[in-house]
């Protein structure tokens, strides 16, 4: 008996750190596994994170392809603009040169247009003299304000052409006086185009025709009277059209002149 527990103690204390011993490396070995497997985990997450940066990047490549196709073709459209808009330029630089020659031109031209103009109606038949005088005064004036183009200035100098034009061919009655032997009368005036211009007293008992020769009024015959009365009645719109009968400049006026002023 005492043998055996003897030899039996022993044993047990050398089985206990026998085990003791094994479990150590199998916790380590574990340990070891489930670290590699964690940075397995790691790994692959990164290889995620990698994979989905190359899907974006790809993405995005391809993106910035089309929108460098797209800016290309933007480009060459606005090469073509630009292109387009330096011919423009040039073309206006070409033009604005010839306005500034034909500017250097037309200035002159103008000033002598009205000169003429003016000159004219000074020795037209003297009617409508304060409207046309003015009508030349404002033409000046408007020469000399800078702030009036070129092209404005032409036109209404033309304008002004082609009203003095239309006078020709217009009947016209307007009030208005004449000196007659140094005395202001109030008087109707008949305009027949430019071939005459005739006066009629308000009561339309002495009438009268404007002289180009001399330059003078030059008092008409009696029986002038009715006819140039029926004239006014026609240009002020009171009768409808018809013949007048009027002397031309031609008629002998030497013994009837009156007062030889305007």
């Amino acid at each position: 008996m005492t043998c055996k527990y003897q030899f039996l103690i022993p044993t047990l204390f050398l089985f206990f750190p026998m085990q003791s011993i094994a479990e150590g490396p199998i916790d380590s070995a574990l340990e070891i596994r489930l670290e590699g497997q964690q940075e397995t985990v790691e790994t692959q997450k990164e290889i995620d994170q990698l994979a989905n940066q190359k899907l974006d990047m790809v993405q995005a490549y391809q993106q910035a392809t089309v929108q460098l196709g797209d800016l290309r073709v933007y480009n060459d459209q606005l090469e073509k603009l630009v292109d387009k808009q330096r011919e423009e330029l040039a073309s206006f630089n070409r033009q604005l040169q010839n306005a500034k020659e034909a500017q250097r031109t037309i200035v002159p031209m103008m000033l002598k247009m009205v000169k003429v103009l003016s000159r004219f109606i000074q020795l037209d038949t003297p009617f409508l003299e304060k409207e046309r005088a003015m009508r030349i005064t404002s033409l000046k004036e408007m020469l000399d304000n800078p702030s009036i183009s070129t092209s404005e200035k032409y036109r209404r100098i033309l304008e002004a052409y082609q009203i003095e034009a239309d006078y020709g061919r217009t009947l016209e009655a307007y009030n208005g006086e004449i000196k007659i032997n140094g005395e202001n009368r109030s008087i109707e005036f008949l305009r027949v185009g430019r071939v005459a211009l005739i006066y009629s007293s308000l009561d339309g008992t002495e009438t009268g025709i404007w002289n180009k020769k001399t330059r003078q009024w030059d008092r008409l015959p009696p029986e002038y009277n009715q006819s140039i009365n029926h004239g006014l009645r026609i240009a002020r719109k009171e009768a409808p059209p018809d013949l007048i009968k009027i002397p031309l400049n031609s008629f002998d006026f030497k013994n009837q002149t009156v007062g030889g002023e305007k």
